[in-house]
């Protein structure tokens, strides 16, 4: 099994590679807007679109003919993720290419990388991180995206192919005078996903949202200000604010990231460390569920803002690569249900109380939900595939996530 890790490493051209750059991107951009405009919408197939609009493509924008081909193919691509979601390929901005083994190549020995501009190859040096660097020596990566992020500057994203563990199959513990099925819950981690903690798993390993809240607050406050003030006072105060703001810009991006792959990591550490499978929520669509609720302009923001999208595709990306399994649940009822007795009982804000007399758990919510996350993932672990019971097929959605399973009847 491969996995695909994408390496963005910050380019650092002459001005007339920069401007060479600017061509190839502008042309790249054109020649998919072209072939989208020719050919029929419904064709997605990239060799059909290829042999219909590939010789207009080459006389028309001085493409090569390999970034012909791969404009031809992004047209392609595009149009079928638009079809999963029923929408339409609407336009193609300047902002990238897509290269393969004939038009690009990375050498280590000199730390640059050969692309096919619009007048010809040109090297260009990279700067490359210690990470980068680890990855990347040795190795002869074959495809890569030429693109420009927002900050001006122009990037090239490395594709490397790894290969992978095959998934370790959770098995219960050695005896140790627990049940079984306590046993079984040892080996699969629920990990509940929410805004006031950021995840909660089964065992009890928990992180605290309040941290990011907070930077998030403080930098919408300080983005307001200083928008206000780059729009009225005297010449030099709008200029000063628009730096601030230039400099700031990202900045709580990059430290939800660096969050969320902390909080992966440690996981995905704790499940190898105990031989578990990790149980998620599939939390797919909630965004614009939740947006549809009357809330207040703060509350709005805050809920766009959680990144449980970026932590769930961390996971998944750091299982696959240290041989973990990892299973879609859906959410339903999983923070309204005791973990213990299966009865409904009473949520309010972060407390959890069965209305079962004869059980009577009270406790953290979200670690409730995670327990009962965790006894869902037990029952696909041990489950037959197609049984009466809660089980379902793996398949993946458009953005390339799991998609949760499906329950079917529970005789259970």
């Amino acid at each position: 099994m491969e996995q695909v890790l994408t390496l963005v490493c910050k380019l650092n051209p002459s001005q007339k590679q920069a401007e060479e750059i600017e061509l190839v991107l502008t042309a790249f951009a054109d020649a998919c807007n072209y072939a989208n405009q020719k050919v029929k919408p419904q064709i997605t197939s990239k060799m059909t679109i290829q042999n219909r609009v590939y010789n207009e493509i080459r006389a028309l924008f001085g493409l090569s003919a390999n970034l012909a081909v791969r404009a031809c193919a992004r047209v392609g691509a595009n149009r079928k993720t638009a079809k999963l979601k029923d929408k339409p390929v609407k336009v193609f901005k300047p902002t990238s290419a897509d290269y393969d083994a004939r038009i690009f190549s990375f050498r280590e020995k000199d730390w640059t990388v050969s692309l096919t501009l619009m007048n010809g190859r040109e090297h260009i040096k990279i700067d490359a991180g210690n990470y980068q660097r680890g990855k990347l020596k040795g190795r002869k990566p074959t495809s890569a995206q030429l693109c420009k992020h927002r900050d001006g500057n122009y990037y090239i994203h490395i594709q490397i192919k790894d290969e992978v563990p095959e998934p370790i199959k959770p098995t219960p513990l050695a005896s140790t005078g627990e049940t079984p099925a306590t046993q079984w819950l040892n080996n699969v981690i629920g990990v509940d996903f929410g805004r006031r903690d950021i995840a909660v798993t089964s065992n009890g390993d928990q992180w605290d949202g309040k941290q990011i809240n907070d930077f998030r607050d403080k930098f919408s406050l300080n983005r307001s200000s200083l928008q206000k003030k780059a729009t009225k006072g005297t010449r030099s105060t709008r200029r000063r604010a628009r730096q601030i703001l230039q400099r700031l810009s990202g900045k709580e991006r990059r430290f939800q990231q660096w969050l969320n792959h902390n909080i992966s990591k440690s996981i995905i550490q704790d499940a190898l460390k105990n031989h578990a499978a990790v149980a998620i929520e599939d939390l797919t669509g909630i965004r614009e569920r939740t947006n549809q609720k009357p809330r207040n302009q703060t509350e709005r923001r805050r809920s766009n803002s959680w990144s449980f999208y970026q932590l769930r595709s961390f996971l998944e990306y750091k299982a696959i690569q240290f041989g973990v399994e990892i299973i879609a649940v859906p959410p339903a009822w999983t923070s309204q249900t005791c973990h213990q007795c299966l009865h409904i009982g009473l949520r309010s804000d972060k407390r959890f109380k069965c209305t079962n007399e004869a059980c009577s758990w009270s406790g953290d919510a979200d670690l409730n939900g995670a327990k009962n996350i965790a006894a869902i993932g037990v029952n696909l672990v041990n489950s037959p595939r197609g049984s009466n019971c809660l089980c379902c097929e793996l398949s993946t959605d458009s953005s390339g996530l799991l998609k949760a399973y499906t329950v079917r009847d529970a005789s259970v």
